[in-house]
């Protein structure tokens, strides 16, 4: 795959957080590519604390199996450097960030395959390059949803030893304590993705039996989920970021059978709905996705259905 010049991808890193600059203007018509990273990996999970994302666990392709690994990519400098392991290998779990520091929760134990799913939590302090163990959560999943809001974790659906989730589960940082919250009525799934925006939290689309549009949200002040407009294109193995002003753009995924998916949608909650954005340059599933002021990033994932690795990570520019 070929690689835009180095400088131009400086440039264009460090206008990330204002949309471009007159030398370097930003491009919201296509992917471009950056430099690579450090491994070959597939069903990561990844979130970004200032200038550094991190990407978290999944499938490495050298042992074909399931990492502790961690990486971090400098958004500014364009370069990666492997920081210290996660205390637990783990596929499908998720990743987000609060306050700071680097939170990973669940994911499949299993070495080669999808099954063990765990409750386990873990902190990680990039100050310190350390990690902590957390209580576990009352519900263990993988390939599920997860976001922050305010002081709290929320993971819903994904799946376990028995079969998809429904289920929310919610820590309170501050408490350092889980409870469980309602149920959602959509659909029950997994290798789906969450975020969050305006005070709600968001499970959008994924897969049981087949691929799903459905879009679910939970209002924390309420206590209540409702059902919101389906996203176009059903898809699960899936990745979302949500923008400074409050859209969530998704990205990734596979057709059942078929081939990974290259759409690319943004979702406005402000007015429940959705529009197209330019597809992937590399369409992937199991990637990592977060965002970096308008620009969205797509990292590692595999490029071909099943149990297939990338190291490419690329960005878009939302208008």
């Amino acid at each position: 795959m070929s690689r835009a010049p180095a400088a131009v991808l400086l440039a264009a890193a460090a206008a990330a957080g204002c949309g471009g600059s007159a030398d370097h203007p930003s491009r919201s018509d296509r992917w471009l590519p950056l430099s690579s990273a450090t491994l070959e990996r597939t069903e990561v999970s990844a979130a970004r604390i200032g200038r550094h994302v991190y990407v978290v666990g999944g499938f490495e392709k050298r042992s074909g199996a399931t990492t502790r690994a961690v990486e971090r990519y400098d958004l500014r400098g364009d370069s990666w450097k492997r920081v210290r392991s996660l205390p637990l290998g783990v596929n499908h779990g998720t990743a987000v960030a609060y306050r700071g520091k680097l939170y990973v929760h669940g994911g499949y134990r299993a070495r080669r395959d999808l099954s063990s799913a765990t409750a386990r939590f873990y902190c990680y302090d990039p100050r310190r390059n350390r990690w902590r163990r957390l209580p576990d959560s009352p519900t263990p999943r993988a390939a599920h949803a997860a976001a922050v809001i305010g002081h709290r974790l929320y993971v819903a659906g994904g799946s376990n030893a028995h079969g998809s989730l429904r289920s929310l589960d919610v820590y309170n940082f501050q408490r350092r304590r889980w409870r469980r919250g309602p149920s959602f009525s959509g659909p029950a799934r997994n290798h789906t993705t969450g975020a969050a925006s305006r005070g709600r939290f968001f499970v959008i689309a994924g897969r049981d039996a087949f691929n799903v549009r459905a879009v679910d949200r939970y209002d924390p002040r309420r206590r209540r989920w409702k059902r919101m407009r389906p996203i176009p294109t059903a898809r699960g193995g899936i990745a979302s970021a949500r923008l400074p002003d409050g859209r969530i753009v998704v990205l990734g995924g596979e057709r059942l059978g078929g081939t990974t998916i290259r759409p690319v949608e943004v979702y406005s909650p402000g007015r429940n709905r959705w529009r197209s954005l330019p597809g992937m340059l590399t369409p992937r599933h199991g990637l990592g996705g977060v965002s970096f002021g308008r620009r969205v990033y797509a990292i590692e994932g595999g490029p071909q259905p099943g149990f297939h690795f990338s190291d490419a990570i690329e960005y878009l520019t939302v208008p």
